[in-house]
């Protein structure tokens, strides 16, 4: 049998089924393993003990023959999602030590799905960033190339799977989250359509962008955890009204009525030509070229489609982001929870010291950027303006599809760049996002599956974006690649 570390979601759970392994053991297993490992900054809050408690239960649920799909599996959550027996932070000075009396419904489902949580994952501060050195502790590091980011937010949770340290994480993705460190760090990663999972007791960012989805190996590890992860919440008003979703039931059925040899057949892939612009770069590129003409082996057909409006993504989505951030973070003021500042003079300095305090200078500057836009005399210039192009960004999306199943294309335009590069200048770290922002702004479901290695040997990312709720669809082609190439199965040196 292969080491626990080695082994996937899918794996580990068969293992468990089977009684060749118990959930405690591989529990134990992982925990000396992220113990051994030189620190990466994965984990912001480690539950050793509560880990084991949780795999003990799982344990008598095998044993009684009451297992689900999930049932002890180890796994950590991204610090954005509240946690009841755990400290919750959103990697911010300002929530240090701040205990949630509840749990998020993504992390209620998958404790009830019998998974066992090992502990909270580091990410940019408020999920504000792309590569998880806006983190108010500690920045992660990519196993690939610890000079370089792993990416972001998600950062910790696509370190913690990439370095064999879990098998799977939840993540969340408002421009990219997932997906873009998914692609640095050489795993794979799903952003479901927007209300697909609860966003109860996920911290807000930008609430008509944030959506969960998990990040694992494989497309198959994806399907299993966001089956347990998803379905309707009366607890979250933009949550969708649909029954549960068996997402790997669906991966696999359409695999039925294919010819021989090809899985794919029928299946029109559009690749916008916005998403090839002469900026991409040529390790990029290829590499996803390359994974195109995988899936055009397997038989799917690829046209060439486009996207006008593209490039509007970047400054739409940093006007209507910073503008709900600014209004959702108006909480974090000192006095009910969280950081309050230690000396004041009355309520409106100790607003303004507590704040000044807290919050980091990326979520300072998305704050501000944020209320600028709102207010009296630019709402109608900037906020409103942004809100019609949106529909329009929408709009090109569904014109695409009346042609194409799904949309193919790069996760960003280079391989992950190197620790600090971003410092003195934070938008070029917007532009990196002008491959992920279009889908999110559409709230379309949208996939990172490793395709290559760029320069370096760092891993590089195929986006595929499907039509609402189209995840099933999304996540058998992707199964496919994976069945045809091993670029998910490799692990950075040393790991």
């Amino acid at each position: 049998m292969k080491p626990v570390h080695d082994m996937g979601v899918a794996e580990l759970a068969a293992a468990l089924k089977s009684r060749a392994l118990s959930s405690r053991e591989a529990t134990q297993a992982l925990l000396d393993r992220i113990d051994r490992q030189p620190s990466l900054g994965a984990f912001l809050h480690l539950d050793n003990e509560g880990a084991l408690a949780r795999a003990v239960k799982a344990d008598e649920a095998l044993a009684a023959g009451h297992a689900g799909p999930l049932t002890g599996i180890p796994l950590a959550h991204k610090d954005i999602y509240v946690t009841a027996d755990m400290p919750t932070t959103a990697g911010s000075k300002i929530l240090q030590g701040y205990r949630s009396p509840f749990d998020a419904t993504v992390v209620a489902k998958l404790n009830a799905a019998g998974t066992v949580a090992l502990g909270k994952l580091n990410c940019d501060e408020f999920a504000m960033g792309s590569a998880n050195e806006n983190s108010a502790y500690f920045p992660a590091h990519n196993p690939w190339d610890t000079s370089r980011v792993p990416g972001g937010s998600s950062g910790g949770s696509a370190v913690a799977v990439a370095a064999r340290l879990v098998p799977g994480t939840t993540g969340t993705d408002t421009g990219g989250s997932i997906r873009q460190p998914a692609s640095f760090c050489g795993i794979t990663g799903i952003k479901p359509t927007y209300g697909v999972c609860s966003r109860y007791g996920m911290i807000a960012f930008a609430s008509s962008l944030d959506q969960a989805g998990p990040m694992a190996r494989s497309a198959e590890d994806c399907a299993l955890l966001l089956s347990a992860m998803s379905g309707f919440d009366e607890r979250d008003a933009t949550s969708v009204q649909q029954p549960p979703q068996d997402f790997h039931a669906q991966m696999l059925a359409g695999r039925e009525g294919a010819a021989a040899g090809k899985p794919l057949a029928g299946l029109r892939i559009g690749l916008p030509k916005e998403f090839f612009p002469a900026g991409l770069s040529s390790d990029v590129n290829a590499a996803v070229r390359a994974g195109l003409a995988e899936l055009e082996k397997l038989g799917a057909t690829l046209l060439d489609v486009s996207l006008p409006r593209t490039e509007l993504a970047i400054p739409v989505y940093y006007i209507i982001a910073p503008a709900e951030a600014s209004s959702n973070l108006s909480r974090f003021d000192g006095v009910k929870f969280g950081h309050r500042a230690a000396q004041y003079d009355d309520l409106l300095d100790m607003y303004k010291k507590t704040r000044a305090e807290g919050f980091g200078p990326e979520v300072k500057r998305r704050i501000m950027i944020g209320s600028y836009v709102l207010s009296h005399g630019y709402y109608d210039a900037y906020y409103l303006q942004a809100q019609k192009l949106r529909r329009m960004i929408a709009d090109d999306f569904q014109q695409c599809f009346r042609q194409c199943d799904l949309i193919a294309g790069p996760v960003a335009p280079t391989v992950a760049w190197a620790a600090g590069t971003g410092a003195d200048d934070p938008t070029q770290a917007y532009l990196a996002d002008i491959f992920t922002l279009p889908g999110s702004l559409a709230g379309l479901p949208g996939m990172s599956v490793p395709v290559g290695a760029g320069e370096g040997g760092m891993p590089v990312g195929l986006q595929l974006i499907g039509n609402y709720f189209k995840e099933g669809q999304l996540l058998h082609a992707a199964h496919a690649l994976q069945q045809a190439t091993d670029w998910h199965q490799r692990a950075p040196a040393g790991f």
